[in-house]
């Protein structure tokens, strides 16, 4: 993957900084069984309240049904074409298994077009290969990671990540995420072999308000530039900073409050993120 970026001939293009896209298969078209309609809610929920501010438009996409359990076992695919999906950062990759069903996965970095990969309690360590985390060994990049069994990739899906086994202990293992926390994972659980694609998709630049409202992100107002009565933060003479700590137009501490509540997986953290 290639960053691109423009001459400024006007100034919605002079920041931005977009994919080449030089990974995606050309001429690849999206497979019609494996979608889905998507919805728009403008941020309500069921009964018609916004929940969620500052989502509303946004371009007309279809959901692409992707696999993140891997449960079709021990038959092994071959890798058609890797295509963009408008609704994740990463890209995905269409496969065809020997018996001719076809699904989608999270593409992994360095996954070819024509690769045979396989998902297996025990193969080969190769990538796009899925199994279990007691037959990989410590230190190779793996992702989407199950944290319950058969329940499907929860943790590393999201463009550029990736986990990391840090040893073995009992029935667990110790499995450093993204976020640098390291936590406990049943030998059990299914994970696949790399680190996902478009591994630059930080260093990207929508460089226009427009592009924000093709992905369906709304304007919003500063807290310091309302009036008292609309925000804890706002009011005062001229330009202030608000007098406070940050917080929510509802009052509530916004910067360093802990909003977690006790679970029971809190016996699984082993440190916690940085």
């Amino acid at each position: 993957m290639g960053i691109k970026s423009y001459k400024p001939t006007s100034p919605g293009i002079r920041w931005v900084k977009i994919s080449d896209f030089s990974e995606l298969t050309k001429g690849a078209k999206p497979e019609k069984s494996l979608l889905a309609p998507l919805k728009k809610s403008g941020g309500r929920n069921a009964h018609g309240r916004i929940t969620s501010r500052h989502r509303g438009g946004g371009h007309k996409r279809m959901l692409r049904i992707v696999d993140f359990t891997r449960e079709k076992r021990n038959v092994s695919a071959k890798v058609l074409s890797i295509q963009y999906d408008p609704n994740r950062k990463s890209r995905i990759a269409l496969l065809q298994y020997t018996d001719g069903e076809k699904r989608y996965i999270i593409s992994p970095l360095g996954l070819r077009v024509n690769d045979e990969i396989i998902a297996a309690p025990n193969t080969e360590i190769k990538i796009g290969n899925a199994m279990e985390l007691r037959n990989m060994p410590p230190g190779i990049p793996i992702c989407n990671v199950e944290l319950k069994k058969g329940k499907g990739g929860q943790i590393a899906r999201s463009a550029g990540n990736s986990c990391t086994i840090m040893s073995k202990e009992g029935d667990y293992a110790h499995v450093k995420l993204p976020s640098g926390e390291i936590r406990l994972i049943l030998l059990d659980c299914y994970a696949t072999v790399g680190q996902i694609g478009n591994v630059e998709n930080y260093a990207l630049s929508l460089g226009k308000a427009g592009r924000s409202r093709y992905l369906g992100r709304r304007p919003y107002s500063r807290g310091v530039a309302k009036n008292p009565h609309d925000h804890p933060m706002g009011g005062g003479e001229g330009k202030s900073s608000g007098g406070r700590h940050p917080t929510t137009p509802w009052g509530k501490i916004t910067k360093g409050l802990k909003t977690r509540k006790s679970k029971r997986s809190n016996r699984f953290i082993i440190k916690r993120r940085e």
